[in-house]
């Protein structure tokens, strides 16, 4: 004990006489380092006899605070006096114009989302934002995906330990929402949100990204109607000339269901990297409303009738701008961002 108190004098002591940060910094090694006598006082706990241990550690644990608390203050007190000498010898021009406050902007995705906001919203489409935590009866079994149905394998899901529940892996999801909530009413929304999905993170895909949902229900809705919606988002998108090609394609939640293209906007179709040689890009994925769903959503079938669509805004901003890696997105790397 005799020992803890002679070496907490002395350092104390040494302490008050250091003169500067280098002094400080071999003082805080000597006696507080992983190698310090600080440390081998405690390494040394295990040569006193037992019944005194417990003293013995409560003493360590004293002088270790009261050296650390003096230290602390001494490092205070030099970083004040350097603040002191800079002020006293460092002139400073006030006469020097500041250095102007970077503004800050909106994101690539974020521009792009209000873009496909505006315009479906000039076509007579609400916006309507639905939930990111689903249960499986809307992620799966009301867009006609029963238990164990093979079509489930299109989307890799993050499921929680709550059984049931999961991050929704699309935002068709909320076209049940919708129509339970406006039925009987005739409907005309686009339902934008994030998505999560269980995939390699490559150029081309993320494990969370955002949808666009487009839902329209009435009594007299074809499938020209899907067509002459989405000619006109593209053009409007993409510019007046844009062609738009339509192929069959399958979903479980749309009959018939299509895949969408657009001619390519970098060699107007006719053939370059972007769009690999075919002169084509895709944009989204579309078709009529299947009966079932309409059914899970509260419409009659031999009534009512609807379409639907889905795209990705990333996808549309890595067309608009030839964007090659989705990853730029996610990376808050503002060489990237400064560009839009």
């Amino acid at each position: 004990m005799s020992d803890l108190n002679t070496l907490e004098q002395r350092a104390l002591a040494e302490l008050t006489a250091v003169a500067d940060e280098d002094a400080l910094r071999a003082w805080n090694t000597r006696y507080l380092g992983d190698k310090g006598e600080l440390k081998q006082a405690i390494n040394n706990i295990k040569n006193v006899p037992a019944d005194q241990r417990r003293t013995y550690g409560q003493e360590v644990n004293r002088v270790k605070e009261a050296l650390t608390a003096a230290h602390d203050s001494a490092v205070a007190r030099e970083k004040e006096k350097a603040l002191e000498r800079s002020l006293a010898t460092d002139r400073l021009d006030v006469t020097l114009p500041g250095r102007a406050v970077s503004r800050g902007r909106l994101h690539v995705a974020t521009q792009v989302l209000r873009e496909i906001y505006a315009v479906f919203a000039d076509l007579g489409f609400q916006i309507y934002t639905s939930r990111e935590v689903e249960d499986d009866l809307h992620n799966f079994e009301y867009l006609n995906m029963p238990p164990h149905h093979p079509a489930r394998d299109m989307w890799d899901t993050f499921h929680t330990t709550t059984r049931g529940v999961l991050l929704r892996t699309h935002t068709s999801p909320g076209q049940i929402h919708v129509m339970r909530q406006f039925k009987p009413k005739p409907i005309r929304v686009i339902l934008p949100g994030m998505c999560y999905r269980y995939e390699a993170i490559t150029t081309r895909s993320e494990i969370m990204f955002h949808q666009v949902e487009g839902l329209a229900v009435g009594k007299h809705i074809r499938m020209s109607d899907l067509k002459g919606t989405i000619v006109a988002f593209a053009r409007r998108m993409f510019g007046e000339q844009r062609q738009v090609r339509i192929r069959s394609s399958y979903f479980p939640f749309t009959e018939p269901s299509i895949e969408v293209d657009m001619d390519c906007i970098v060699c107007s179709g006719k053939g370059c990297s972007l769009c690999k040689r075919t002169g084509w890009l895709e944009i989204m994925g579309a078709g009529m409303v299947h009966p079932a769903v309409l059914k899970h959503g509260g419409y009659d079938p031999d009534t009512f009738g609807g379409f639907a669509f889905g795209m990705g805004p990333q996808r549309i901003t890595m067309l608009k701008y030839a964007i090659d890696d989705i990853r730029q997105f996610w990376g808050n790397d503002l060489r990237f961002l400064q560009q839009f």
